[in-house]
């Protein structure tokens, strides 16, 4: 379902005007369609992921390779969401916050977006549930 400023009530967190292909570290948080608990469970203080929330850990881990400009700093993958730091290391070149149809290339709303399909495709393929909800950002 496509983003209805009447329908959908989000507020951005993001900092207006500011150019999110720029280097710089970035903390994000990524949760789960509904917030459902679809990566595992926290046993004894420690997270157990089950086979959703490896997807998620091995996406997240691909992302500079896929994005040569981006490093990874820490990041958890928590039962229905996952907090991270993603750090743009380069200029990818200059350009718009926005191309024309939707976030610049290599910018951190592509990266965001880039990974939250991947996982959303991967868990769907292993649910045999193709085109459900997966994943929002915060």
């Amino acid at each position: 379902m496509p983003y209805d400023p009447n329908r959908h009530h989000r507020r951005s967190i993001r900092l207006k005007g500011y150019d999110y292909t720029r280097p710089g570290a970035n903390f994000v948080t990524i949760c789960t369609h509904n917030r459902a608990p679809l990566f595992g469970r926290v046993v004894d203080g420690e997270m157990a992921l089950n086979a959703y929330g490896e997807i998620v850990w091995a996406c997240w881990r691909e992302i500079p390779d896929h994005f040569p400009h981006v490093a990874l700093d820490v990041f958890v993958v928590m039962p229905n969401h996952v907090h991270g730091i993603i750090i743009i290391v380069g200029a990818t070149h200059a350009s718009p916050l926005h191309g024309p149809r939707g976030p610049a290339s290599g910018s951190l709303g592509v990266i965001v977006g880039s990974f939250k399909s991947a996982v959303t495709r991967r868990i769907n393929e292993m649910r045999g549930t193709p085109g459900a909800p997966g994943m929002a950002t915060e």
